[in-house]
């Protein structure tokens, strides 16, 4: 049995490591409010450890909480893409039990930057996992690859992924012509079931996203975009598909009629290549758009 000394100093050990483990919650769930979540998950754990080693101590606190925190944040996010939840851009986050804290707030904006969430919501759970410890806190490949079950190698890998999407982002903004006709290209090709062309202007690495959930990598959303066009437009002729610009952004509009059923936003990487698919159908999300069409 711990003594209330022991528990004291296991509670003091825990506070010199929360702000940190904050920390990296935010930047992998990008919620305040799940990040506290996240780390009282971190404290309850420990303190179950503690009671069944009779107060022995673990080697490397530090590196531990880092563990559970990451497998616990991993399991979040897995658990979030499987119930298909809204993108990150457009959570209202649970008011938190904890007082807010506007500087760790700050923090998560200075190290990715706003628009750069949206781009870490589409990556997979492993990949932003391997990109937030390694990249940002400079967490072991090997540690990395414990807590996503895999190889140091392949979770070396799933940061490369990750941070060349990241770079993505950061690139200076393409041109809207260079959009337009980008986005006139792809759809085109889909309409024509030309794959090796929809492969021309996809990043690689690109993701589509919607509420149904995510699909990553050229060749599985050039598959979908083909088959979209083939099925769905086959089943349904009442639809028709225009440019349009969505909140001022070069994108797509599919008509039932005279109303807009869903729309269909991109990010390019620098070189003018779709890098992120988002799929808006959600008539409340919709709602909150401003589509005009081109």
């Amino acid at each position: 049995m711990t003594t209330t000394g022991d528990d004291d100093f296991l509670a003091r050990s825990f506070e010199a490591h929360r702000a940190r483990l904050r920390a990296v919650a935010h930047r992998m769930l990008g919620s305040a409010a799940e990040a506290d979540d996240a780390v009282q998950e971190a404290w309850l754990r420990l303190s179950r450890s503690h009671g069944r080693s009779g107060g022995e101590e673990i080697g490397n606190l530090g590196g531990w909480l880092t563990t559970v925190v990451g497998r616990v944040c991993l399991d979040m996010l897995r658990s979030r893409r499987s119930r298909a939840e809204e993108p990150l851009e457009n959570w209202s986050p649970a008011p938190s039990c904890s007082v807010p804290d506007p500087a760790q707030d700050a923090l998560l904006a200075d190290s990715v930057g706003a628009a750069l969430l949206v781009v870490l919501d589409a990556l997979t759970p492993a990949e932003r996992l391997a990109f937030v410890l390694h990249d940002l806190f400079g967490v072991p490949f090997d540690e990395v690859a414990a807590i996503v079950d895999r190889t140091p190698e392949a979770a070396r890998q799933l940061a490369s992924r990750a941070r060349r999407r990241v770079r993505g982002a950061q690139e200076p903004e393409v041109d809207p012509a260079r959009q337009r006709k980008m986005v006139d290209a792809f759809l085109a090709a889909a309409r024509e079931g030309d794959f090796e062309g929809l492969l021309a202007v996809l990043d690689p690495d690109v993701v589509s996203r919607s509420e149904a959930g995510v699909t990553a990598g050229a060749a599985a959303v050039a598959a979908g975009a083909s088959a979209f066009h083939r099925v769905a437009l086959e089943a349904r002729p009442d639809l028709a598909i225009r440019s349009a610009l969505v909140d001022g952004a070069t994108s797509v509009a599919v008509l039932a009629g005279d109303r807009v059923e869903r729309v269909v936003r991109f990010t390019f990487v620098g070189g003018g290549r779709i890098a992120l698919i988002d799929v808006v159908s959600e008539p409340a999300r919709l709602a909150g758009l401003q589509v005009t069409l081109l």
